[in-house]
């Protein structure tokens, strides 16, 4: 068994995985050095090496071996197999962060032993660009040093969120899927522009920077989004017309169905 000597290992070293590599190593958390990762990708683990200079290898137990805490980072129809890879080198103090969708810390618990260290994690995709939400809850053994270890980790990527297990999949529904429904609305919202007459391009620059920068006024106000929406709802203008059309197609009930809708499928795909 290799001897540890990195404070990070990450199995898994897709996207997502390097995108808390940088922000560790942007923050100050973690020298390039102090950070393993495994993926069976040739290609990722040299991008991985070259651009950050991180140590890379294809096999996940000698980064399990070599790691005081590791960041599960796989596929869900992975997961299984992963464990039981990394089972015989898991130490007493090795703690496992899991970004894995759908699969609980008892899961985890139940194939590694009960005594094992789980932290679980939601972050979403902007992670990639530093302005990530992220939930986290801890397993039934991981310590309230654990917990601060995992967030000082995705703090360095945006906002965290510290909530109970059973609320993950309100979590998932909510900020994990969340960035499609913006997505969503930029889309409608150039493709509504279009039919109004503007040429694509500057319908597209127009939705983006909207929500661009909608999005950079409620992160700087201390204004709720309520508050905000009121103050550019000016009576019987232009916003308050669509406001009410909006609010005539239930347009709350219609956000509501699909958080509901993303937890009830989080709950059949939980294990």
């Amino acid at each position: 068994m290799a001897a540890t000597s990195y404070k990070l290992g990450f199995i898994g070293g897709g996207n997502m995985a390097e995108a808390i590599a940088r922000g560790g190593i942007s923050a100050g958390l973690f020298k390039p050095a102090e950070l393993f990762v495994a993926d069976p990708s040739e290609q990722r683990r040299e991008l991985l090496a070259g651009q950050l200079s991180i140590a890379a290898s294809a096999d996940s137990a000698e980064v399990v071996a070599a790691s005081e805490s590791v960041l599960l980072a796989v596929k869900p129809q992975k997961i299984e197999e992963v464990l039981q890879q990394i089972k015989p080198v898991i130490k007493p103090s090795t703690l496992l962060i899991s970004i894995v969708a759908a699969i609980s810390t008892g899961f985890i618990e139940r194939q590694l032993g009960s005594a094992v260290r789980v932290v679980r994690v939601m972050p979403n995709t902007p992670v990639l660009v530093g302005a990530g939400a992220t939930g986290i809850c801890r397993g039934s053994a991981a310590t309230d040093v654990d917990m601060r270890f995992a967030v000082s980790i995705f703090g360095a990527c945006g906002t965290v969120a510290t909530v109970p297990e059973s609320l993950m999949d309100a979590v998932t529904s909510l900020s994990g899927s969340g960035p499609a429904y913006v997505f969503y609305l930029a889309e409608a919202m150039t493709a509504a522009g279009v039919s109004l007459g503007l040429p694509p391009a500057d319908a597209q620059l127009l939705a983006r920077q909207t929500i661009i920068g909608a999005g950079r006024l409620l992160e700087q106000s201390e204004d709720s989004a309520a508050e905000l929406r009121r103050k550019v709802t000016s009576p019987g203008g232009f916003t308050e017309a669509a406001i009410n059309t909006l609010a005539g197609q239930r347009f709350a009930d219609i956000i509501a169905a699909a958080l509901s809708a993303a937890v009830k499928r989080g709950a059949e795909l939980s294990r």
